[in-house]
Order: structure tokens, then sequence, then C-alpha cells
């Protein structure tokens, strides 16, 4: 199994205190990210070994989580800062050809016999920010965008593709209501905040503890102020590297 993270990442960190029900990857900022054990399944609800997976820092998966690998046909590509609950599911394929006499895979039985070419997914995407409730169902190629929130045992079908910062729940899924007004949305989506170090983080907490729904006004405020923090940040940043090169 292909596991991918960030470029700042230090490895695999076997004396975390979570190291006992996860792999627990450490990063240089003191980030960490967990994968739960026995996540990476085959349809035989053996350990898959093909496939690729990239998890993004300071996301966590709840135990008992699973994501199912027919091959190396698709990934699971999920980003920063996403909590998920217990017990997800991640269906990357198992899709069957419906356009034939019958659905069944006759090349499992053997004897010669054959089967039309099953069907593939696109690669399933979990963007920033996303919050999993326990026992989410997720099926190939479904794309959730930043900033969502997926309810407990929530249906993703396949090929589903939701709006940045809604809150979905049901079987299937369906948009109940955005977390914030249009233009905080546009302004968190310009922002970025999964994108810097814990550090810039810990510098801002206050920021991220304001209501961004009870004003407006004061919303796309605090949010400015962000931004031109973010900006000033990234350019010392720069003017650090250039000083070493």
């Amino acid at each position: 199994m292909n596991v991918v993270t960030s470029d700042d990442s230090v490895g695999v960190v076997p004396t975390h205190p979570l190291s006992k029900h996860f792999i627990v990857i450490g990063y240089r900022d003191g980030a960490y990210s967990t994968i739960p054990n026995n996540f990476f399944r085959n349809w035989l609800d053996e350990e898959a070994t093909q496939g690729t997976f990239h998890i993004g820092r300071c996301t966590i998966l709840g135990v008992g989580s699973i994501a199912r690998y027919d091959g190396n046909a698709q990934k699971l590509v999920i980003g920063k800062n996403v909590a998920g609950g217990m017990g997800l599911k991640f269906i990357l394929n198992a899709q069957h050809e419906m356009k034939t006499i019958s659905t069944t895979m006759f090349s499992i039985y053997g004897e010669g016999l054959t089967n039309a070419v099953m069907p593939q997914y696109a690669d399933t995407v979990i963007h920033n920010d996303v919050w999993i409730g326990d026992e989410a169902l997720f099926l190939g190629g479904s794309v959730v965008e930043s900033g969502c929130v997926i309810g407990a045992r929530t249906l993703i079908p396949p090929n589903f593709r939701s709006e940045p910062y809604g809150i979905y729940v049901g079987s299937p899924a369906r948009l109940v209501r955005f977390r914030f007004s249009e233009r905080v949305r546009e302004r968190l989506l310009d922002l970025a905040w999964w994108d810097m170090p814990l550090q810039w983080i810990k510098r801002n907490n206050d920021a991220f503890l304001v209501d961004l729904t009870a004003d407006e006004g004061r919303a796309l405020e605090v949010l400015g102020e962000l931004q031109r923090d973010k900006t000033a940040e990234l350019a010392n940043a720069n003017k650090v590297v250039a000083k070493g090169s």
C-alpha cells in the first residue's frame, strides 16, 4: 500500500499515546494525523496491498474505519484537518457491469469463464476541514469539498459532488443548509487556513473562536485580518528562503 502525505512529515511515530489504535504520522511542527489499524482492506476483507492513499496534516479517522481497495484503479485522497468519526467506510469501486445478461463475475469461477470488464469509478476525494459523523459510507468517485459536515450514517452516493461548507445528511446524502453566508464561504475558501502551520494557527487562535454566523460584517472583518496576517507570514517565509539560497 502506497501512503502519501505532506513533505513536512517526519514519518510514523510509534511512541505516540494513540499508537495502540492508530498508525500515527508526525509532522515537523508537531502536528500529526492518524490512520486506524486495519484501515486498508480488499474484497476478501484482508489487508490491501495495492492502491494509493493520501492523507493530509491534522487529519484523524476514527477507530473501525476502513477503505476498500480492489486494486490500483482508484485512490482515496483525504485532505487536511479532516475529523472523521468511528466506523467510516470508503468503498472505492465494487461495481458490476449491468448492461450485459448477468451482473455475475463469471471469471471468479474459473474453468475458462470470462465476463465483461468491470466499470471503474474515479478517485474518491475528501477535501480540507471536513467533519464526518460516525458510520458514514462513501461510494467511489465521490468528491466532498472543503468545510463540509457529513452527518452520522450518511450515504454519499457514487460520483457525488458537494458544495463547499454544506451540511449533508441522509441516504442518499442531501444538502440541509450551508454553514455560513455566501460571502463568508468565499472568504474562507480564499483564506485556505489549513495550509498554514500550527504556530500560525496558535498565534491567531482567538480568531478561530469567533461565531461567523452571528454578524456577517464582523465575520468578514475577522477573515480579512487573518488573510492579511497569512499574506505577511508567507512573505516573511519567502524572504528567509531567498536569504538562504
